[in-house]
């Protein structure tokens, strides 16, 4: 089971480091290009699965076992891999919405929440698991 722990874990820091880099790419340009927004959401809905994924394997490795994302935000929230619970919950309902709402406004708001919240839980999580695999793998 560790080395599902450590294959998903690489995967998960591939999908945050591409994240970042778009996070960072879109954000320095003077006018915000649809293509970046775009191309940065669709990273961050990659990200947005790896994260829930990347809490189950770790717990199962535990002897703790959850199915979809709210219940592995849950158990992350209890087994302290997270901490904002609130913004966790949140994500949810935008990477729901994502799937079936298609306005440019939308994802304006969408890719804001990216930047000014969603990468920050996300890399939080990034470093509790490093920090973790590091110490007992």
């Amino acid at each position: 089971m560790r080395e599902k722990v450590k294959r998903t874990f690489l995967n998960f820091e591939s999908a945050i480091e591409n994240l970042k880099s778009a996070i960072k790419e879109t954000t320095k340009e003077s006018e915000i290009n649809d293509l970046n927004v775009d191309g940065t959401i669709k990273r961050f809905e990659l990200c947005y699965e790896l994260s829930w994924k990347m809490i189950k394997v770790y717990l199962e490795d535990l002897g703790i076992i959850c199915k979809n994302p709210r219940d592995c935000y849950k158990q992350a929230k209890i087994n302290d891999l997270i901490f904002n619970d609130e913004i966790w919950m949140e994500m949810i309902d935008a990477r729901n919405r994502l799937v079936h709402e298609y306005s440019l406004n939308f994802s304006r708001i969408i890719f804001q929440n990216i930047v000014d919240k969603y990468f920050n839980v996300l890399e939080e999580l990034y470093k509790e698991i490093k920090n973790r695999i590091e110490q007992d793998y």
